[in-house]
């Protein structure tokens, strides 16, 4: 199961081997691919053109144009859910916290410096750690406040790296 959000209406949306249904009815429409990211799609005797106008699978957004509007749309798959149900839902869209080792090692590079804006992903330091080099990655997005290591240290587990704003 899918659970869709478009502009401010939600929708559950489910494939049974042939059949989809949204919201618990059967879907009684045809959905054609015309190329890569442009669709055609009939509906209750209606004509619709949909192109997918930008697609951020990490995080599950896209921007979709049907017929000339635009649409914002988020999904959640059945993960998703299970960890909003678990009170988890929101833990990847918290704000960045400071950076702390998580194992102990030898810092071998900083990658960033204060006053840099960072986003989920980018590359923060290397941490050397039996004898194999780590890339400390960004879990969030932030502004580099202070660095409390430099390169060459040797830093315990949890000890802070990098504060972030």
């Amino acid at each position: 199961m899918l659970k869709i959000n478009i502009n401010n209406a939600s929708f559950e949306v489910e494939n049974h081997k042939d059949t989809l249904t949204i919201n618990q009815e059967v879907f009684d429409g045809d959905i054609q691919p015309l190329g890569s990211n442009h669709f055609h799609i009939l509906y209750q005797n209606r004509s619709y053109n949909a192109e997918i106008v930008k697609a951020d699978y990490a995080e599950k957004s896209f921007t979709v144009k049907i017929n000339g509007n635009t649409y914002q749309i988020a999904v959640q798959d059945r993960f998703d859910l299970l960890l909003e149900q678990l009170g988890m839902g929101k833990a990847s869209k918290q704000k960045l916290n400071d950076l702390k080792a998580p194992m102990p090692g030898l810092i071998l590079d900083i990658l960033v410096k204060e006053g840099d804006k960072v986003k989920k992903g980018d590359n923060l330091l290397i941490l050397e750690a039996m004898k194999m080099e780590n890339m400390i990655k960004s879990t969030g997005e932030g502004t580099v406040k202070s660095i409390k290591t430099s390169r060459g240290d040797r830093v315990e587990k949890n000890h802070v790296l990098i504060v972030f704003d």
